[in-house]
């Protein structure tokens, strides 16, 4: 049986002076997208606010706001206008003192479908974001869900989405493929300490993509992922710039778009056929030995 084939589109971007600001340029570029056929568009982690986890400050709660919210309820209507999917990650306010690293998942009606809640949350020099972020919930809630993993049949196709750090981790990626997953999204908001850059800066960007383009090949799925540019500062740091090179892999691992440093909107059609293909080529689904798997839950094993 043919599967459709569906154009999606990574919004790579920056931030700009406000959040206000941010939220009408992210709009116009929505649109960009539409009118040049994109059917699923995929936006950055914590799209409309900068990258506030470099420092320890209260006032940067300030950015989260409650789902559904004005900023969703925004791009509900915009994503119903366009008869798009838009996958929106935002910095989300849960309740009193409870703050996640979401994204929401809106179908082509303008309907929310679900919010997926970053599982793996990073603590790093100017990645400090276990300040800000309760990790998601190891909870079942339903269909299409296991774990606090998620997948969401939308109008043009099964897809699921993990969140930056979330990207080094295979056994994510696996269980969101498991669930049905056709393409897996990762907004991301990745980059340089500027003071790296010239050792390490080349070895981190192919390190992140190669790890992602494994996650395609091992699942046989689409991974799209697509991460903020630019140079973001923060008193007292050097700041961290962001490097952009968001990509789109097919199953096979092969890059079908790929972006440079600077503001760009991939778009790239995704055939779904080569999911049945490469999983009939290479059945690694089929061949795992699920009955042996049990000290991967394990914190370490060894002596």
């Amino acid at each position: 049986m043919t599967r459709p084939s569906i154009s999606v589109a990574l919004i790579q971007d920056g931030v700009a002076a406000d959040q206000a600001a941010t939220l009408m340029a992210t709009i116009d570029r929505v649109r960009d997208a539409a009118s040049r056929g994109a059917q699923v568009v995929c936006l950055k982690e914590l799209f409309n606010a900068p990258y506030f986890c470099k420092a320890l400050k209260q006032e940067y709660f300030n950015f989260a706001e409650s789902i559904p919210g004005p900023t969703t309820e925004t791009l509900c209507a915009l994503a119903a206008e366009l008869e798009i999917v838009l996958v929106v990650p935002i910095y989300e306010r849960q309740g009193p003192g409870v703050y996640r690293n979401s994204a929401v998942v809106i179908d082509a009606d303008g309907s929310a479908l679900g919010v997926y809640r970053k599982m793996h949350i990073p603590h790093d020099p100017l990645y400090e974001e276990k300040y800000y972020f309760a990790p998601g919930d190891a909870v079942t809630e339903g269909e299409g869900t296991a774990n606090g993993f998620k997948v969401w049949k939308t109008r043009f196709g099964t897809i699921g989405v993990l969140i930056c750090w979330d990207q080094w981790y295979p056994e994510a990626a696996r269980i969101t493929a498991l669930l049905g997953a056709d393409i897996i999204f990762y907004p991301t908001a990745i980059g340089w300490h500027p003071a790296e850059k010239s050792e390490w800066g080349a070895a981190q960007v192919d390190g992140w993509r190669t790890a992602q383009r494994a996650h395609a090949i091992a699942n046989g799925v689409f991974v799209a992922a697509v991460n903020r540019v630019g140079f973001e500062p923060e008193p007292g740091t050097d700041g961290l710039e962001f490097f952009g090179a968001s990509f789109i892999a097919d199953p096979y691992g092969r890059l079908i778009a790929d972006a440079g440093s600077g503001t760009e909107t991939l778009i790239a059609t995704c055939n779904l056929d080569l999911v049945e293909g490469a999983r009939r080529n290479w059945p690694f689904l089929r061949d795992r030995r699920i009955d042996a798997y049990g000290p991967i839950l394990n914190r370490w094993i060894g002596n």
